[in-house]
């Protein structure tokens, strides 16, 4: 499998290159030559198979040769040791929890998979590599997780001052060892623009082999897949789900939509955002415009121009009919996102985190305007993330799972930066 630059003025990689690189040197994000279809074993047989197996069977042709077999189904084993159980919640919905990993969100996956491709790569080279990541609030905790102590590997974290919940915040500043925070005072749009102008910066590149964990890394993106077949493993309706998906970055949809397009049955995509509104605005309209980013509740969504909206233009061939005809947007306010917690909670006992709630409520109207079908949202993220959002709804303390209880007691450590590339450069060039 070879990679392109979405920009097409980069020559074309393989999947160790894109990895390692992070983005073209062109400034594009890299996109398949090919589009693998799913074997008929992996489709007929998805219900029956261990999860290392299909995430096996799912990345193997994006990989190619670049790592052994052996190397690859040991990486995807240990990328799914844990548990992604599809949820009732009412009669027509329910949720695919993607928050049983270590830092309880969903970007686990594609962290836990990209640390240990590239811990494999970076055993064949001497220089180490820096990863350069932006966050707007779960990426940055699954980044440090997942990389922590990977030797020839030093992470550097980008994150915008008070604006991640405060339990995403002592994920990514407690751990020490080879990770290292940045908290910007801006928004998360300001970190990804600092991260983006550091790749592009011979200074930098003279100085450090960079690569990227964001959703524009490959081995990030492309492992987002597996969530979906997960879905489908456990759905027992005849007519294939609408799925809504919590959508910031849009690099998890997206990768919904590159499992669709080869042949996992999923009958429709709501991409649920928040005020961040730019892409479900282009699928009303057809007319996209990139805006200023606005805080808002579920806070990881706070994304005013996505990154891999991109991808998703290119996988439809640009074609606005073409993506709007199996993408519908959605646009939740703060307000509705309390609204949903309080009242999915006292009805059936669920309790949702903000962004879950956004794609809940997504899909609940979506259904309504389609009777007869059902569907499944992503609940991306565990509630005690959010403690300030959700307590004040439900009126009690969400119990914080053993996984984080020892991050309480652990003391942040973070350095200040100015949202502007001069100080980011100094430290990159130290």
């Amino acid at each position: 499998m070879r990679y392109y630059s979405l920009n097409k003025q980069a020559p074309a990689v393989d999947f160790q290159t894109a990895t390692i690189a992070g983005q073209a040197p062109d400034g594009g994000l890299y996109f398949p030559e090919r589009i693998p279809k799913f074997s008929p074993n992996l489709l007929h047989n998805l219900s029956t198979m261990p999860r290392a197996e299909v995430a096996f069977e799912v990345i193997r042709p994006y990989v190619g040769n670049t790592i052994p077999e052996d190397v690859l189904q040991k990486i995807c084993a240990e990328t799914v040791d844990f548990e992604f159980p599809l949820v009732p919640v009412t009669e027509r919905i329910a949720a695919l929890e993607l928050f049983h990993g270590p830092t309880l969100a969903f970007k686990d996956v594609g962290a836990r998979f990209m640390s240990r491709c590239l811990g494999y790569f970076s055993r064949q080279q001497k220089e180490p590599v820096t990863v350069l990541v932006a966050t707007s609030g779960d990426t940055g905790g699954a980044v440090a997780d997942g990389f922590l102590g990977v030797e020839g590997v030093e992470v550097v974290i980008l994150y915008p001052s008070g604006k991640v919940s405060p339990l995403q915040e002592l994920q990514l500043t407690t751990l020490g060892q080879n990770i290292t925070a940045l908290e910007v005072r801006g928004n998360f749009d300001d970190c990804q623009r600092l991260v983006k102008q550091a790749f592009l910066d011979p200074h930098i590149a003279a100085h450090r082999q960079l690569t990227s964990a964001n959703s524009i890394n490959v081995a990030r993106w492309l492992p987002q897949q597996f969530y979906y077949c997960y879905a489908l493993q456990q759905w027992t309706q005849k007519s294939p789900p609408v799925v809504a998906v919590p959508s910031g970055n849009f690099g998890n949809i997206c990768a919904g939509l590159l499992a669709h397009a080869s042949g996992l049955p999923i009958g429709h995509f709501v991409a649920a955002c928040n005020a961040n509104s730019a892409v479900a605005d282009y699928l009303r309209t057809g007319t996209f415009s990139a805006r200023t980013a606005v805080v808002t509740l579920s806070n990881a969504m706070d994304v005013g121009n996505p990154s891999n909206f991109g991808r998703i233009l290119e996988l439809f061939g640009q074609s606005h009919s073409g993506v709007s005809q199996l993408v519908s947007g959605a646009i939740i306010s703060d307000q509705q996102t309390k609204e949903t917690i309080r009242r999915v909670h006292q009805a059936t006992g669920y309790l949702l985190d903000p962004h879950g709630a956004v794609a809940f409520k997504a899909l609940e109207d979506y259904l309504a305007d389609h009777p007869t079908d059902q569907g499944i949202f992503l609940e991306t993220a565990h509630p005690v993330k959010f403690p300030e959002v959700v307590e004040p709804v439900i009126g009690r303390m969400v119990p914080v799972p053993e996984a984080v209880q020892g991050l309480l007691s652990r003391t942040k450590h973070s350095i200040l930066l100015e949202p502007e590339y001069a100080a980011l450069q100094e430290f990159l060039l130290r």
